[in-house]
Parts: C-alpha cells; structure tokens; sequence
C-alpha cells in the first residue's frame, strides 16, 4: 500500500513561499515561484500539506533527476555521458570531461531546485511554529521539515562548499537585508545542518511507531543516519561511530537478502530503507520526473534516452562473484529480471540498472521510488568510522560483503572499507563526493582521463546567473 505521502501527492498545496530577493539588486535570486493563495489560507489543518509539500520538491526534475544526475555521477569514473556523440544532453558531456563553467545549465538547475525547496521547508516550519494543533504532531512534522532542509543544504554544500543560509524570508526593509545572499563558511553550513538534524531527532518517530499510511515520512533513523554522515563528510568519527551504533543497536533495519530485489517495486521501503524519495509514476505530477527515462537503453527497441552509462572501469573492478555487479549494471543483449530484452544492438554497451522501472511501468514521471538512505550505508559508515576509533570494523564490513555474495574481506583497512562504498552505492549519487571527501579525487579521476584540477573540482562553480541576480555578492569559487 502506497503510503500518505504518495496518497497526497496529488493535492494542490495551499503554500505561500517567499521571495528571497525582493530588493532591486537581488531580484529572482534562486528563482522561487510564488502562488496565488493568501498567507490567511495556510490554517492548522493545512499543516500535513505545507510539508508534504517540501516532500514534493524532490520529485522535480531539476531536483533529483537528469541534472542531478550529471553533477553527482557523470562527472564521475563511474559513468559516462552515455547516449549517442551527438546527443550532448545539453551539457552532460562538458561534466564527463570536468570542462564546465559558471555558466553550465545543470548546476543553475541543481542550485535553483534546491533552494526552491528549502523555501517550501522554511514556510512550512515558520507556520507551523504558530498554528494551535496537538503539540506531539506539530513537532513531528517540523521535525520532518527539518530534516528535509538539512538533506537539501547537505547536497548544497557537497556540490558547491558554503552557501547562503536562508532559513526566513528576507526583510527587504532591513539594514543587513542583502546579508541574506552572502555565503556562509562551510563550517557555518554544516553547523545550520547538524542543528536541524540535533532538533529533528528528538521529535521523530521511529520507524516501527509509524502506521501503513504513514510509510515513507522521515523518521528517527533517517535523521540519525543524515547526521552520521554529515559528520563523516566533517571528519567527526566519534559522533559517526555513535549514531551508527545506535541505529544497529534500534533493531529497526536490516539488509535486505537480494541485493537485486532492493531496486525492484518490491523492494521499496523494505527493511533496508532509511530514507527514499517516494514516487507513484500516476498522472497528474506524481512521480521523479525523467528519473527512469533518461537512463534507460537508447536504440532499437529501447525505451530510454540512454544517459548516465556505467564505466568499462566500474565493470572491471568488482571481484569475482560479486552479485552487485549485474544488480547495478544492464549488460546490452541481457534479458532483465521482468523479461525485457535490452536490445542487442542497443547504443550502449551498459546501463544504469538501479535506475530502471519495470516494462509493465514506462512512464515519464516514473514510479520508482528513489532509495536516499539504506542500512548498508549505515554498516560501511560504522565500519570506517571503527578504523578510526579503534573499534571493530570486520563485522559491519563482512555483512556488506557477505550479502554481495563474497567472502570476509582479507583485509580489513580504510581502502576496503572505500572500495565496499563504491561498490555497494553505484550510482547512488556519491561517488564523486566521497572521492573529494577522501583526498584522493584528483590521483583517481585523473587515472581514469579526466582533468581533475586540485584545488578546483573538489567543488563545483557557483552558478554564473545567481551571481549577477546577487550583485556581485555571491562569491565564485577559486578556479572558476
């Protein structure tokens, strides 16, 4: 049974959101829409809706799909551009070869869809705070809204370092008014999420507290697995070790058998899932828009655009037997676990397989759930941050291992634990950042032929149209 979020999906969001920049230098910065309904509309018993609506904003396709794409996997030694050489994508083949700029069309998208939601959330946490409503739910649900800014200005600063941190709307009336727009430290941004997350925790339910209709809403897990990994991309390995702990500890999760079958609709919101982006694939605006679609096989007897291909290189690096491999991968001339044939004269030799929404469910708004958090991930911060503390790392690492259908790691160091994350998370949008987060992007992605600039591309250009719409305000960064 699907659950609220997707019932309510459909509902038309009586949501105000504010203008960031409503002084004459700044105007349209981030590009927030605005509707036509009256801030007396918003009453308690709206209150559901303004969050599900920030839920909402991860279903865009700026937000989650064919940029986002391009900024955390293409730029990669994972993926390729894929497609054909003359299908560009707009601007997916100036990410494969790291030779983007300001001015490059994904990273306005990825900027502007993100900052629209923590909008949608600011609204919702601002009016929430002063409706009169049964005290436990409204803390909940901006425990909720809080944890979906936190993801969203998480994804900021992994793409971009310190952003503007906006949590109310602007006072245009207001001496410091253009503050607003100036970037904050990372440090600063990091400190804005690790509060949002600290405050959500408490208000959360965990996830066996929640009944069938409210399958797939933030939950006490979620935010503690957010938390832990915001602090493994600050170093922070006492309060990684902690939190990890504590959510193997709740007994709330577990791995799922079949590593295939976590990708399958059967596999949505499992016992493995901590958080995902719930779609329902239905018409009118109900699911990932393009997520599914422009990552499937290109060609005759295709069904896709063909973008976002597995590397020859990730093909190669799985050991032998690792069942993770063809769970991630579609091999051209291989027939998928529903019965569809990928063509065997297909453009590509390989496709994103955890992108891929069964025969019986094409559609452009796809209705594959997007999996965000998993228990695994869990078990492989668990284990890294373990080396770190002295503690014990075999365990969490082997039960990765062991469920990929391999043996215990011979070796059990920082390397292992960094191979594990790449095989068990391909294309889960974090590869390129943790390379960046382990020091080591630039030896690996310039091995693999791409330019990485030290000092550059550990992050990626400020949009060049967000820059002048501040008035020179924002900053760029070094390199661009």
């Amino acid at each position: 049974m699907k659950n609220l979020i997707k019932n309510t999906i459909r509902i038309k969001v009586s949501l105000i959101v504010f203008l960031l920049l409503i002084i004459s230098c700044s105007e349209d910065f981030i590009n927030v829409e605005a509707n036509q309904e009256t801030e007396e509309a918003l009453t308690a018993d709206k209150a559901p809706e303004l969050v599900n609506a920030v839920y909402n904003s991860f279903l865009t396709w700026q937000m989650s799909s064919f940029s986002w794409n391009g900024v955390t996997s293409i730029t990669s030694d994972d993926a390729d551009k894929g497609s054909t050489p003359g299908d560009t994508g707009t601007d997916k083949n100036l990410l494969d070869a790291l030779a983007f700029d300001a001015s490059t069309i994904s990273f306005a998208e990825v900027w502007s869809a993100h900052y629209a939601g923590i909008q949608r959330a600011n609204q919702a946490i601002n009016r929430l705070q002063g409706f009169e409503m049964e005290d436990g739910l409204k803390n909940r649900l901006i425990g909720e809204a809080k944890f979906l800014r936190a993801l969203m200005y998480f994804r900021l600063v992994q793409s971009f370092g310190g952003v503007p941190l906006i949590t109310e709307a602007p006072d245009p009336q207001a001496e410091n008014a253009s503050d607003v727009l100036k970037r904050a430290t990372k440090e600063a941004s990091y400190a804005l999420i690790e509060k949002d997350l600290q405050e959500a925790i408490p208000v959360l339910l965990n996830k066996n507290q929640y009944n069938a209709a409210d399958l797939g809403r933030v939950t006490k897990g979620a935010a503690k697995a957010l938390l832990a990994k915001v602090s493994m991309y600050q170093n922070k390995w006492p309060e990684v070790y902690s939190l990890t702990n504590e959510i193997i500890a709740s007994g709330e999760y577990g791995l799922t058998t079949n590593y295939e079958d976590i990708w399958k609709e059967i596999g949505e919101n499992n016992t493995e899932s901590i958080f995902e982006i719930q779609s329902r694939g239905e018409t009118p605006t109900a699911g990932v828009q393009g997520y599914s679609a422009t990552q499937g096989a290109r060609g005759t007897g295709g069904w896709g655009w063909g973008f976002n291909t597995p590397t020859q290189n990730l093909a190669n690096s799985y050991e032998a037997n690792d069942l993770r491999r063809d769970a991630t991968i579609m091999f051209r001339g291989e027939i998928l676990f529903d019965g569809r044939l990928v063509p065997n004269d297909a453009d590509n030799e390989r496709y994103n397989q955890k992108a891929y929404s069964s025969a019986f469910s094409d559609a452009w708004e796809t209705g594959k759930n997007i999996r965000i958090l998993r228990y695994a991930e869990v078990l492989l911060m668990n284990a890294e941050a373990a080396l770190k503390q002295g503690g014990d790392a075999a365990t969490p690492l082997n039960r990765v291992r062991n469920r990929a259908g391999l043996g215990n790691a011979p070796v059990v160091n920082q390397q292992a634990v960094w191979n594990e994350r790449r095989f068990e998370l391909a294309f889960e949008h974090d590869r390129y950042f943790d390379l960046v987060r382990q020091g080591r992007a630039g030896t690996v992605l310039r091995a693999h032929g791409k330019p990485f600039v030290d000092g550059k591309h550990e992050v990626f250009p400020i949009p060049q149209e967000q820059i002048d719409k501040s008035g020179g305000i924002l900053v760029q960064n070094p390199g661009y």
